[in-house]
């Protein structure tokens, strides 16, 4: 977890100027009229390709913005508050859009976004900063101790998340194929899933203790947040409640696309979720981890992607499941087809073998790279 530093007492607050929206945390805000836009095409009976490709950019200065009121709210907060305040809504975009898509009954593009967030920071967001941050240095070093606990949470979680697939390979009707869109599996797996839901959320609570409380200084890096604008705490409570209402318009708008975009440009809903969906959500937060890796600050740099994939299985699929009983047709289960669990193996794995040493370079971070792609072009496929 991740928070800036609050501007120092007596400091004249930074003015906003154009050359902030082209630095390195303000080029997000640039597509903000895509906001507008987006809605104005949905309204309009717009091509559903045009819509969905305006609404999912339309997403990342709504969540850049959330991103930013929850860091200026965390550093006002004290670390317990604040490390509480980044779990909520670190992943809230990513979240607002999956429970639109659950109300729509599109559970295996939820199923394909969880997985494809999972790998999306271990692979793409881990081995661009890696790629970034090594140009020009022999290596980069992080906590091993840090890089551990994380990636050993995510053996739990995938693990975890394994167990239902394997009961409906033996007792039930197998995995889903890639291009299904729903199905109604039965309470037993149901039930199961839920019960794996618990024990991860669970996990997680212990996970929030350890690292807020018993063992912050592991997890809670300093770093200076540049370009900041000082907000007080009200400006980022209502920058906060700004951004939720944005996030949710953009995702009714990107969800209610996603069935008609898949037809008339020929990717399969499961490719859409699994890559597209995955990506936009959490774009800020992925730019966020590869600048920090440049500026040689690589223990945040994997505390940002291996944390976040963490999250993702540890927190949202759960919140996910148990939501799935109170929105949508029936219950989500946790059974993913045959590339997502093959997927997140190998990068559960992966991200456990590449951060053992507590060192990195740029060649580490292509090989990353390569294994997303080919993930990816499979996905294609599929």
């Amino acid at each position: 977890m991740n928070g800036a530093q609050p501007p120092t007492p007596g400091r004249a607050m930074p003015k906003i100027n154009a050359r902030f929206f082209f630095g390195a945390n303000g080029w997000p805000y640039l597509l903000a009229p895509l906001i507008p836009i987006a809605v104005a095409l949905d309204l309009a009976n717009a091509s559903a390709g045009v819509v969905f490709a305006a609404s999912a950019l339309g997403i990342i200065p709504t969540a850049a913005l959330m991103g930013r009121a929850t860091e200026e709210l965390s550093a006002r907060s004290g670390p317990g508050i604040g490390g509480l305040l980044n779990v909520t809504f670190g992943n809230a975009p990513e979240l607002i859009i999956a429970l639109f898509a659950l109300n729509e009954g599109l559970h295996e593009v939820v199923k394909a976004s969880i997985i494809g967030s999972i790998i999306g920071n271990i692979l793409l967001v881990l081995g661009a900063a890696m790629l970034v941050g090594g140009l020009g240095r022999d290596e980069q070093r992080f906590s091993r101790t840090s890089a551990s606990i994380q990636t050993s949470m995510l053996l739990l979680a995938a693990a975890a998340l394994l167990m239902p697939a394997i009961f409906e390979l033996v007792e039930g009707r197998g995995l889903p194929a890639p291009g299904v869109e729903k199905i109604n599996y039965g309470s037993t797996v149901e039930h199961l899933s839920l019960a794996v839901a618990a024990v991860l959320m669970l996990t997680y609570v212990c996970g929030l203790f350890f690292s807020l409380k018993t063992h912050r200084d592991i997890f809670n890096p300093e770093y200076e947040q540049e370009d900041s604008w000082g907000w007080s705490s009200r400006t980022s409570v209502i920058a906060l409640a700004i951004a939720g209402v944005l996030v949710g318009v953009m995702s009714e708008v990107l969800v209610g696309s996603i069935s008609e975009t898949s037809e008339s440009i020929g990717l399969s809903e499961f490719f859409i979720g699994v890559i597209v969906v995955a990506i936009v959500g959490n774009a800020a937060e992925h730019w966020v981890a590869v600048l920090v890796a440049y500026k040689d600050k690589m223990d945040l740099s994997v505390n940002i992607a291996i944390g976040s994939s963490a999250q993702v299985a540890l927190f949202v699929a759960p919140v996910l499941v148990m939501a799935s009983y109170l929105i949508g047709p029936h219950p989500m289960a946790l059974v993913f087809n045959g590339f997502e669990l093959g997927a997140v193996l190998l990068a559960v794995l992966i991200a456990n073998y590449v951060t053992q040493d507590g060192r990195s370079n740029w060649f580490e971070g292509v090989q990353l790279l390569a294994i997303y792609v080919i993930l990816g072009i499979a996905f294609y496929y599929a």
